[in-house]
């Protein structure tokens, strides 16, 4: 195989992104701790707090181990050139491009799933069950992995599929077309996704006459929210873990809770949860997402469409033609793109700590700030979650706020517990 600049350029990317990440991880065991901070107090005592740092310990070994097997696979299928060897012995058999470069990504698929497929197990099985989080049980784990692996075949099918065929149709101008038609399929998924994607997993029903319906509804004709109803999912069947969500947009919006926030929030926490989703949507956040999304996926196929006549995309992944391969070509670039990928997330983390920041007033307009920090809380600290991050690791990964940087923004002390 022969090992070109683009080849130790890829090699590069993945090497420092897997040690970029385990320095965010080192920093932030870096601030554990056996003693319960000051700022904590009144949201963990000193034995849930004991408990959130072992619950957090165990996870960062488990993170270790398997990115450090991810990652060496990869080197291993990098240095190896199966990438190249798979697509000559696809292209043998199926000769259509299309039908090679979507058998190659639905393989390619499939495989990183089965690899991690034991340490979801795992986690599941071992560490949530260890900390009393898991709900699941193994038949059930298993259906999901499979609808969840199709699923991911659909999807990436037909990404694949439309890119390759508008290269085949329109080489200069590919990324254009592929850019409109990739769009619409996007937004079609987005606006039906409470009825196509979530009924795949979950069941949904409309939330039961009583005092909290009647507060929500209440809520939303002060808010001046035109909404049909407000839906219950059963995530008690896999976690005790609480959630809360906006899905759709247009006549399809809904609002969504987990079963379980009724059992661990009271009618005036859900209420404000619910007003600070509403802010969401108030302040434009869901459709100004959905917009830099599409621009930014409009952006990434240009940049691509500069690439993929370059036959040493091909042979950086084991290509021996020496020619142009649009698949190869596609997952070099891919990999390439990698780093800017990481700077656009980092951008994205930073617009959307922001608008929870305005979410979160606007709840606070309607008398809910309180009622809000108080709901956080415990949803926070009956997950075990990490509240004292390492404010690199806040600043890079974290899409929302930690929920002291939110009390401190509304100017809520700590509830007591």
């Amino acid at each position: 195989m022969l090992y070109n600049s683009i080849f130790w350029v890829i090699v590069a990317i993945v090497v420092i992104q897997f040690i970029w990440s385990q320095v965010l991880a080192a920093l932030n065991r870096s601030r554990m701790s056996d003693t319960l901070p000051p700022e904590l107090e009144g949201i963990y005592d000193d034995e849930e707090y004991a408990r959130q740092q072992q619950y957090q310990r165990e996870n960062s070994k488990l993170n270790l181990i398997e990115q450090s097997i991810m990652t060496l696979l990869m080197l291993a299928v990098l240095f190896s050139g199966s990438l190249g060897w798979l697509e000559n012995v696809l292209s043998q058999y199926l000769g259509n491009e299309i039908l090679v470069a979507i058998a190659l990504v639905a393989l390619a698929t499939t495989a990183m799933t089965l690899v991690s497929l034991p340490f979801s197990y795992y986690d599941t099985f071992v560490t949530e069950e260890k900390f009393g989080f898991n709900k699941s049980t193994r038949p059930l784990f298993f259906r999901d992995t499979l609808i969840s692996l199709l699923l991911s075949l659909l999807l990436t099918s037909v990404v694949v599929g439309i890119i390759v065929y508008f290269v085949q149709l329109s080489p200069e101008w590919f990324w254009l077309w592929a850019w409109a038609i990739l769009t619409l399929f996007s937004v079609g998924v987005n606006y039906f996704y409470s009825e196509l994607i979530v009924p795949l997993f979950n069941k949904q029903t409309p939330l039961e006459e009583g005092e909290l319906r009647d507060s929500l509804i209440n809520l939303a004709q002060q808010t001046d929210f035109a909404i049909k109803d407000v839906y219950l999912i059963d995530g008690s069947k896999r976690s005790t873990k609480a959630n809360a969500y906006f899905a759709g947009f247009g006549s399809k919006k809904r609002i969504c809770l987990y079963d379980t926030l009724l059992d661990q929030m009271d009618t005036e926490e859900i209420t404000a949860v619910l007003a600070h989703e509403i802010g969401h949507y108030k302040k434009r956040h869901i459709i100004t997402s959905m917009i830099r999304g599409v621009l930014i996926s409009g952006f990434q196929l240009w940049l691509m469409s500069l690439f993929l006549k370059s036959p040493a995309l091909a042979t950086a992944l084991g290509s021996k033609t020496g020619e142009a391969s649009i698949i190869l070509g596609i997952i070099a670039f891919g990999m390439l793109f990698g780093p800017i990928s990481e700077l656009l997330n980092l951008g994205e983390n930073v617009i959307s700590r922001a608008n929870e920041y305005q979410a979160d007033a606007f709840a606070a307009q309607y008398d809910h700030a309180e009622s809000l920090i108080g709901g956080l809380k415990k949803i926070s600290s009956q997950a075990l979650s990490n509240m004292t991050p390492h404010p690199l690791v806040v600043f890079w990964n974290y899409s929302h706020p930690t929920l002291l940087q939110r009390m401190a923004a509304l100017g809520v002390g700590k509830p007591s517990v």
